[in-house]
């Protein structure tokens, strides 16, 4: 999966991404038999059933749902009352289903988990989005995500406005502070830098630094951008100045909602937040059976 897959506004899941993650949560879930409905609902039941949120949220994961519902039935008939990254209110129906009530209720727990977390991420997002609106700063992830989920998650930070960052370790190149460690000189990091271009020319290459002083040195190998990490407000704003466009400046490392404001106003490109995915709070979504 190609880095670009997921920059270039609202992504397109890919049906293999949707099939994979439906029949995952359906096998942990489901097992080999839903053995309540199946002992309790006649077989030939039908119902209508809906999807209802319970909060404010930005939705995400409508597709996921809906994979879930037709790996489960096929003959199920889905639809959907809303769109992955719109804002939903309480009490508003996002998907209603139709067909056999045994199928509906087999996925109902595995439709709603992917929602509630996904939606979750997307608002997350949104919030963090809102608070540098108005500067040039953009919200990128990370890769602190549920081990499996990447791909659907990153998605979800799309939903919320976000950007993504790269997907994996195989689409940037980006040396932290324990690659550096193995280098003894500027020298020697220069000589990787020109390795990686021939390498891989259309690959961004992303350092890091840790102090103003790193940064003096790192921008003079003309990389695509340096990665404030873990850096005051005053050392942002002088690496910043110091750099004067001469590369794309990330800023990373303890980035709160209220820290926001003040790394923007530094002037950084990009500020990037583990806490889109990996501690989020998840949307309260139900499931009604109406008939």
């Amino acid at each position: 999966m190609k880095a670009d897959f997921l920059n270039s506004g609202l992504p397109v899941l890919e049906g293999p991404i949707l099939r994979e993650a439906a029949c995952r949560a359906l096998g942990e879930d489901r097992g080999p038999l839903d053995v309540t409905s199946w002992i309790s609902i006649p077989e030939g039941a039908t119902a209508r059933a809906r999807i209802v949120t319970r909060e404010v949220a930005v939705l995400s994961g409508l597709p996921v749902a809906e994979r879930v519902f037709i790996e489960t039935d096929p003959a199920l008939k889905l639809t959907p009352l809303k769109g992955d990254s719109s804002r939903i209110q309480a009490g508003e129906v996002i998907l209603e289903v139709e067909g056999s009530l045994r199928s509906i209720l087999t996925a109902e727990r595995s439709a709603l988990n992917y929602l509630q977390h996904l939606s979750g991420i997307a608002t997350q997002t949104d919030r963090y989005v809102e608070r540098v609106r108005g500067t040039k700063t953009r919200i990128l992830d990370t890769r602190k995500t549920t081990p499996g989920l990447r791909i659907l998650e990153k998605y979800a930070v799309a939903c919320g406005g976000g950007m993504n960052h790269r997907i994996g370790l195989y689409d940037m190149f980006l040396f932290k502070d324990n690659h550096l460690a193995f280098f003894k000189n500027p020298e020697e990091m220069k000589a990787v830098v020109a390795k990686a271009r021939q390498w891989d020319p259309p690959l961004k290459i992303v350092i890091e630094a840790d102090t103003v002083d790193q940064v003096k040195w790192i921008v003079d190998l003309k990389i695509d951008r340096i990665l404030l990490d873990n850096m005051t407000v005053a050392q942002m704003k002088e690496s910043v100045d110091w750099i004067a466009g001469r590369c794309e400046t990330e800023a990373s490392g303890g980035m709160t909602l209220e820290r926001l404001p003040e790394v923007a106003a530094c002037g950084v490109d990009f500020i990037s937040v583990g806490a889109l995915t990996h501690s989020v709070k998840a949307i309260d979504f139900s499931l009604e059976v109406l008939s």
